[in-house]
């Protein structure tokens, strides 16, 4: 099935904006992914330097390798296939290059999955939830969205960039607590990458788990080093 095949009902997009919003209980806020660094060392120091950064994580980086998994999901559900979507998720919790992104993609997967099965109840989601709970697997945030997005019949088009704004935003809105940046930077930061996270979610649409991989090294070397940094406000 494919994004013209689908239909789906405004009601499923309110669903997804509550799910990416920051008042989602994730505890998203609480993780700079790497950015805490960066901005101490002085890598980061200005609007320009953090578009930089993030377009490199989102091209090359981690943020790519969420986009994948993100897409992979939804199309598991789409098709039903629940096998291949416990495989995708096992591949997703193990794909984290240090302690700290295990921890911010488990943390905001588990805390993700507990409120949706309370507060929009699925037979798919609550059947990865017990699977993954036997098989001692942590949840990943962009496989439980991806999953919701499917199952609400969110064609991919207006899913995967959603989802990757959100993800953006998380670490623009860090950015300003960081650097600090003003408010309006930060927006104008968040208009900038929108041709970016269009470009980086259509390459994704075409993609497999067979294209994962990362050439931002300095994203996992920022995170790595941010687990010994004297003072942090975020935890990673």
């Amino acid at each position: 099935m494919n994004d013209q095949e689908i239909r789906f009902s405004p009601l499923s997009l309110l669903r997804q904006q509550s799910w990416l919003s920051p008042a989602f209980p994730t505890g998203s806020y609480s993780y700079s992914h790497g950015i805490e660094w960066v901005v101490e060392t002085g890598h980061i120091h200005d609007r320009t330097s953090l578009l930089d950064w993030l377009e490199a994580d989102l091209r090359y980086g981690s943020g790519r390798n969420e986009a994948i998994f993100f897409m992979e999901s939804w199309r598991c559900a789409i098709s039903d296939n629940f096998r291949k979507l416990l495989e995708i998720a096992e591949l997703a919790a193990a794909f984290r290059g240090t302690s700290e992104f295990a921890l911010e993609t488990s943390q905001q997967g588990e805390a993700c999955l507990t409120t949706l099965r309370h507060v929009w109840p699925d037979l798919l989601l609550e059947d990865l939830s017990l699977f993954l709970s036997d098989l001692k697997i942590a949840p990943v945030l962009s496989v439980v969205l991806g999953v919701c997005a499917a199952r609400q019949a969110i064609p991919a088009i207006l899913a995967l960039p959603a989802f990757l704004q959100s993800y953006l935003a998380n670490l623009v809105t860090a950015a300003v607590r960081l650097i600090p940046l003003g408010q309006t930077d930060g927006q104008l930061a968040m208009a900038q990458l929108e041709p970016i996270v269009l470009a980086a979610a259509a390459q994704a649409k075409q993609e497999t788990v067979h294209d994962l991989g990362s050439a931002a090294f300095m994203v996992d070397i920022a995170s790595s080093l941010h687990e010994t940094q004297y003072t942090r406000l975020f935890r990673s």
